[in-house]
């Protein structure tokens, strides 16, 4: 036994560490009477969250890490790295391993129970596993050095198990006004950030903008959302949204971090703007598309995760008196509400009216067409933008066989931060072009045009009856948007 625990105790220093030593017997009292031969899964929040199998053989706990954990589905095959035997006493480990020591972080016991041995060779392992989550039979095969791969060889332990989806389109909302029947809805502040789905499966986080655009890079802290996930398979629908030292969601403030190109860059400004996930529904879980659930029954499962912490909320949706909770929002600073029916279906990709939009203030996307330059204090920089929106969406265009219309709505030349027009004088030069995108109406002859690709959110007092905004004030770049979507927004 000490030779097949060398490699373990070189790792560790057991008076540092209350992982138990090489000396201890079974761990489960004195009785020397033969047993099944037992297995435990361990889940292991190290640096990188992972679970390790263990295996009694031969007075040693054969072990592999699995970073995505014992796949439930044949279909799919995991990884799973051979490491160090373990003393037959770690089968009842559960603690902390301090800082400093290999193996640093929580552990804890995920499954244990007993095995059936089919092979035991030195590149390949077949057992059936009878535990109290994994259940059946799995071979082991060694791949390349330690690298080996774990298949489940029995059917999917839920046959109706279906795969995560990698590709799904937020739900969308319509503008309008504060339903009549407000008890059949469900009332949500309306967060001012980036809207992002969130992919964990096997402790491994993947975030998603409404472009279909993968964003984890931007914000590396919401990876730590998978270690609370931990075996549990899900996406989330919610927004990443950066606070202001109010408490108020500050999209100008998002915007330090939407737009960085290098991981360095968001490492540098991620101490001084975080963001916070907030987490508003459930779109699959643990082998299940609940898209088709109502709202309420979504909500009740997505409670039910309890996924609460610094880097991320579930806020708390109200049920009915939807006026009230309107006022709190505008008390509050808050830009407005969205009423979502208590029995609405998610319906991905689709503007649904089951879903509506209620604003404190007038705020949307606009399209940027070109730009002026700026005079006196803003000589060489942009001195306002001309934006405009499409007539209709690409969808209704092809539908009626003509092209989309850009309609000039008039210029935007307030709300800008030195930021913000250094990063918009980069982009516009490298989108400039001779011609006008608009259509019909068009801004001053002095306007130096772009192609019709950057997204503007602009806040503004009103729309003329022209359909011109009338003091209209800038807000940010939205790169998750995309500006052939962009029409404009009616209240219905």
């Amino acid at each position: 036994m000490a030779d097949r625990l060398s490699s373990y105790r070189a790792k560790r220093d057991l008076e540092a560490t209350p992982e138990p030593g090489e000396g201890e017997r079974r761990g489960l009292g004195d009785e020397q009477e033969p047993r099944d031969e037992r297995f435990v899964v361990h889940e292991h929040h190290a640096r990188r969250l992972h679970w390790d199998l263990r295996l009694e053989r031969d007075g040693v706990l054969v072990s592999w890490a699995v970073p995505k954990g014992i796949p439930p589905d044949p279909r799919r095959n995991h990884l799973a790295v051979h490491v160090e035997d373990h003393p037959l006493s770690y089968i009842d480990f559960a603690g902390e391993i301090p800082k400093g020591n290999y193996g640093a972080g929580q552990v804890h016991i995920w499954d244990a129970g007993t095995y059936e041995c089919h092979k035991f060779r030195d590149d390949e392992v077949i057992v059936t596993l009878h535990g109290g989550r994994v259940d059946g039979k799995y071979a082991l095969f060694q791949t390349r050095g330690d690298d080996w791969m774990i298949h489940r060889m029995d059917p999917p332990v839920d046959p109706a198990r279906e795969p995560m989806p990698d590709a799904l389109v937020p739900m969308l909302a319509r503008v309008g006004d504060l339903p009549g029947d407000d008890d059949a809805y469900g009332f949500e502040i309306k967060w001012d950030g980036v809207r992002a789905l969130l992919y964990s499966e096997g402790g491994s986080v993947r975030l998603v903008n409404r472009n279909l655009v993968d964003v984890t890079s931007r914000y590396p802290e919401l990876r730590e959302l998978g270690r609370t996930l931990g075996a549990r398979a899900a996406v989330l629908d919610g927004e990443v949204v950066a606070f202001d030292d109010d408490g108020r969601p500050d999209f100008g403030r998002l915007q330090r971090r939407m737009h960085l190109a290098s991981d360095s860059a968001v490492r540098r400004v991620a101490g001084s703007v975080p963001v916070v996930y907030m987490i508003f529904d459930l779109l699959y879980l643990d082998g299940r598309s609940v898209t088709s659930l109502a709202y309420r029954e979504r909500r009740e499962l997505l409670e039910g995760l309890e996924l609460s912490g610094s880097l991320w909320r579930t806020p708390a949706y109200h049920s009915g008196d939807g006026r009230a909770v309107l006022t709190a929002s505008r008390d509050q600073g808050l830009e407005g509400v969205v009423a979502k029916r208590l029995d609405s279906r998610y319906e991905p990709g689709r503007r649904s009216a089951a879903w509506v939009k209620v604003k404190n203030n007038r705020r949307q996307d606009f399209v940027v067409g070109g730009w002026k330059r700026g005079e006196g204090g803003r000589s060489g920089h942009l001195g306002a933008l001309a934006v405009g929106y499409h007539d209709v969406t690409p969808a209704e265009a092809e539908a009626r066989g003509e092209p989309q219309r850009l309609v000039y709505a008039g210029n935007v030349g307030t709300g800008f931060k030195h930021d913000d027009l250094v990063r918009l004088g980069r982009r516009l030069d490298e989108l400039g072009r001779d011609t006008s995108p608009f259509d019909g109406r068009q801004p001053a002859r002095t306007t130096v045009f772009v192609e019709p690709r950057l997204v503007a959110e602009v806040e503004f007092l009103e729309l003329t009856r022209t359909r011109t905004l009338r003091a209209p004030s800038y807000k940010g770049l939205r790169d998750d948007k995309d500006a052939r979507e962009v029409v404009l927004e009616v209240v219905e």
